[in-house]
């Protein structure tokens, strides 16, 4: 390699460490400023308390019923574990008494692996 190529790699690679390290600062100063703008999301679990309880003798269907939890997950920012464990936490029997027996076996193998983003679509 002739002694002028060297001489050009040696200035490109100091470019390029410059520019890396010019990238990197801008790097840390847009995550910086990220991390001090951003505010930090609460779940707010009080309202549970209007999710009202199911017991399928009612006139409400189940549709509607977990419609009232989405909605309350939507203002609530609730996750989707918390959307799935109120549900049962709001059943009332003979309802809680159904889940038990035939689905919370079958639901606690399969639970983790839900995606979906509502409730009637979890259950």
């Amino acid at each position: 390699m002739s002694a002028v190529l060297k001489q050009e790699l040696i200035i490109l690679e100091a470019k390029l460490k410059q520019e890396l390290a010019e990238f990197k600062a801008e790097l840390d100063k847009l995550r910086e400023q990220m991390l001090s703008g951003m505010q930090t999301v609460h779940k707010d679990l009080s309202l549970i308390s209007l999710v009202p309880k199911w017991s399928g003798a009612e006139n409400a269907t189940p549709l509607e019923f977990l419609a009232s939890v989405d909605r309350a997950a939507l203002i609530g920012r609730w996750q989707d574990a918390d959307c799935f464990n109120i549900v049962v936490l709001r059943l009332a029997d003979p309802a809680k008494a159904f889940y038990i027996t035939h689905v919370q076996s079958s639901t606690l193998k399969t639970r983790h692996g839900r995606s979906s983003r509502t409730c009637a679509r979890k259950i």
